[in-house]
């Protein structure tokens, strides 16, 4: 079997995945390193886009006075402009090729980070500055669509849950990676305690500089290892076809709630923890549970269950391991609700207050990343199924797109239910956020079983296979 025939820029014209021989002497080993440096981009596209999402919490250590409404809105706004992104980002890939592509969405994120160093070391940068830049940070969650989309073409069927997982799962980790490292690079303490807050302050900017030279690494080395396939293909007739069809549109909604809880929760987690668990007082620390210690740990839980759930759907089925992903996120979403219900509002920001809600903090931490650890498997299986129900890798990676996009708008809608402006306080926003969310997953996992699991309504005609097929 002859080698692929590139042309210039590392173009590859003869790709087979689903050639066992071809897969087995040639495609196996370029395809894993495509999924190597793809998920190390990705990573940083993730990093980037949240990085809001525990800076925001630490704003007010370096002179910012912006309400809790401002501060959620400003973790929600990347979210929100991630998933307008992720259509368009779908098409770049067969339109500039993989590798070119992954160059240039590496090099954007110079953007945000430059504008983030330039915002947090200027006293006086007005809050809507402040907006604009967290909508660049969004460029970040556009990177999630491309990537996933490029790996689609490079694996065959029966190899795409692992690989798409595990795509997802690197990105996934970003997240939890810029919420653990950040507040260790910038002076604010952080790893449970074990680093102390820097004597000489907090200095936000740093983090902007790490991730920016990180940035250009990975536009380098996705230049020099990454390729572009000939044979990804994109017709806007496909993609019209996919969003008429009701498959599209179903999918959309399981990924709203898995992975635009994913999102939602890791962006929100930082300030949910400050403002229902901690008060500034005593300096430096405060009283109550220091949210720099622990917002990193439902995102890489999250993190670390997708490519679980990716496996889990090649072996058992991907509606199935969905249906138990969202029955796991019903569960856990109500215990959690009765941890909230135990606590005590604190509007004045009393320390005797932030020490009695102390005393349920272990029982809502451990609640919340279960959650995020149903939302990962939920994540994992539902990309699964995605590729199964389509004739062609075309449609599939379109409905890819369609469908992340949607789902993306979760991370969104989150952190503004959090802290609502109609609700007189910021627990009984809380509180009132997880009643919707917890309906929401029992009306998923509904669905998923009507829909999937009893295949109560015939397969389309455009699919390729049967839901036993694609649940095989």
């Amino acid at each position: 079997m002859s080698a692929p025939q590139h042309r210039t820029s590392r173009w590859i014209d003869d790709w087979r995945p689903e050639d066992e021989t071809f897969w087995a002497t040639t495609g196996r080993r370029i395809a894993r390193r495509n999924l190597i440096w793809s998920i190390f981009a990705e990573h940083l596209g993730f990093s980037v886009w949240m990085i809001w999402s525990v800076s925001s919490a630490m704003l007010a250590s370096v002179g910012f006075d912006f309400s809790a409404q401002q501060l959620f809105f400003l973790v929600a706004i990347p979210s929100l402009v991630g998933a307008l992104l992720r259509l368009p980002y779908t098409f770049a890939v067969p339109t500039f090729g993989g590798r070119n592509w992954t160059v240039f969405s590496a090099l954007a994120l110079l953007v945000p980070t430059g504008g983030y160093a330039l915002a947090v070391t200027h006293a006086g940068t007005p809050y809507w500055v402040f907006c604009v830049i967290a909508a660049f940070a969004g460029i970040g969650g556009g990177n999630f669509a491309s990537s996933m989309t490029n790996i689609n073409f490079f694996y065959p069927a029966a190899k795409k849950g692992t690989a798409l997982g595990l795509n997802a799962a690197g990105g996934n980790l970003g997240v939890s990676l810029v919420q653990l490292v950040l507040p260790v690079l910038v002076g604010g303490a952080g790893l449970f305690g074990l680093v102390h807050a820097a004597g000489g302050g907090i200095h936000l900017e740093r983090a902007a500089y790490v991730y920016a030279a990180l940035c250009l690494v990975a536009a380098v080395m996705a230049c020099l290892r990454m390729d572009n396939l000939a044979t990804a293909k994109s017709d806007p007739r496909v993609q019209l076809s996919v969003m008429k069809d009701r498959e599209t549109w179903v999918m959309a909604l399981l990924y709203v709630g898995t992975f635009g809880s994913f999102m939602g929760y890791s962006s929100a987690m930082p300030l949910l923890i400050k403002l229902t668990f901690w008060v500034p007082a005593p300096a430096p620390l405060g009283t109550g549970i220091y949210f720099a210690y622990y917002a990193f740990i439902g995102a890489l839980v999250g993190s670390a269950t997708r490519p679980l759930g990716g496996w889990l759907a090649d072996k058992y089925g991907g509606a199935k391991v969905t249906l138990v992903a969202f029955t796991g996120m019903v569960v856990f979403t109500l215990a959690v609700l009765w941890t909230l219900a135990q606590l005590q509002a604190n509007p004045g920001a009393d320390p005797a207050v932030a020490a009695a809600n102390k005393a349920w903090f272990p029982g809502f931490l451990v609640f919340f990343v279960l959650i995020f650890a149903f939302t990962g498997i939920g994540n994992g299986s539902t990309y699964k199924m995605i590729p199964g129900l389509y004739r062609t890798t075309a449609q599939s990676s379109a409905a890819l797109g369609v469908i992340g996009a949607v789902g993306a708008l979760g991370g969104f809608l989150i952190p503004i239910a959090f802290n609502s402006p109609w609700v007189h306080s910021p627990l009984s926003a809380t509180r009132g956020a997880f009643v919707v969310f917890t309906i929401y997953y029992a009306a998923c996992g509904v669905l998923t079983y009507a829909y999937y699991v009893r295949r109560l309504r015939p397969v389309a005609i455009t699919r390729s296979e049967s839901l036993e097929g694609a649940d095989a």
